[in-house]
């Protein structure tokens, strides 16, 4: 057996449901693979997915693609190469308490931001408020990471950025009302958020096991889209006591399990659509035209 480490995004939620049914059903065990699962909450988020990655902690990150491009364009440039996309499309909002009163982006002028402090994040937001015609001079605050969708439930931020399918779920089933807006919806072309990331000197050194390790991934996540009960019992598991009484499983994964894509198409990267990213985040000013030329991504390990 080999064993490998992936460093999660967040705490345990449904958008690594692929992981733990393919650990709990074997599938990791018929690929010669033991998988260990980094949970962000062992340092209270003190080290970064990436960072794990870049200090050879995790053999695996998941991270926004963002991550991707800060790695290889950072002074100590590390190797990171984007491998496997959870979700197909971006399901995430910039959300705000109904109760605030913010009917649309340009509203938020001059109200509270609490910020993940993500590489471009607080330019996209502000970008996404310049474009429904406000001036984009919000307040930003940077709360500990983990309780971030805290601070917007008790008032301490007008708004933040949440995932549809996980604050949202959790929001419904509390009858928190919200409004919610698309970055598509605004005309910023985001990117996949979350990936796989690895190290590209490692995608050859251990091919066969990275190989083995996505395959079985793959085969985890596709599992949750056709087998919702077994699948929500093996997630609740894992998941935080908070989270199991707050949020309703069923709901989240029915939310998302068409994003997860088919057989065709899980985990798989399109192209056009990163090149649409970086190409906005070039106009924009926020990287140099060399990273279109970075190798960035692959699905090689899907083929």
């Amino acid at each position: 057996m080999t064993t490998l480490k992936i460093a999660l995004d967040w705490t345990p939620n449904i958008n690594h449901i692929g992981f733990f049914i393919a650990q709990e059903l074997g599938y990791y065990k018929e690929n010669g693979i033991e998988l260990e699962i980094i949970n962000p909450l062992d340092d209270n988020y003190t080290l970064t997915p990436g960072k794990k990655l870049e200090l050879d902690l995790a053999d695996f990150a998941i991270a926004p693609f963002e991550t991707v491009i800060s790695l290889n364009n950072k002074k100590n440039k590390v190797d990171a190469i984007a491998v496997f996309t959870l979700l197909q499309e971006d399901i995430s909002s910039i959300a705000s308490l109904k109760s605030n009163d913010l009917t649309s982006p340009k509203l938020l002028d001059g109200k509270i931001y609490a910020s993940y402090k993500a590489r471009y994040e607080d330019k996209i937001v502000k970008e996404l408020v310049k474009n429904d015609g406000g001036s984009g001079n919000i307040k930003i605050t940077y709360p500990d990471k983990l309780g971030i969708w805290n601070t917007l439930i008790d008032g301490k931020a007008d708004a933040t950025w949440i995932f549809d399918n996980w604050e949202g779920v959790e929001a419904e089933g509390k009858n928190i009302e919200l409004n919610t807006w698309t970055l598509k919806d605004s005309g910023i072309p985001y990117g996949y958020s979350p990936v796989i990331i690895a190290r590209k000197r490692n995608l050859t050194k251990f091919k066969d096991e990275y190989t083995s390790f996505i395959k079985a991934t793959q085969k985890g996540f596709l599992f949750a889209t056709n087998n919702e009960n077994e699948s929500v019992a093996i997630l609740k598991k894992y998941l935080s006591v908070s989270d199991k009484k707050n949020i309703n499983i069923a709901r989240a994964l029915a939310v998302t399990k068409k994003y997860f894509g088919s057989i065709g198409t899980c985990g798989s990267m399109n192209p056009d659509k990163i090149k649409l990213f970086l190409t906005w985040l070039i106009d924009k000013n926020l990287e140099n035209n060399k990273i279109l030329g970075q190798h960035l991504f692959t699905n090689d390990l899907l083929e």
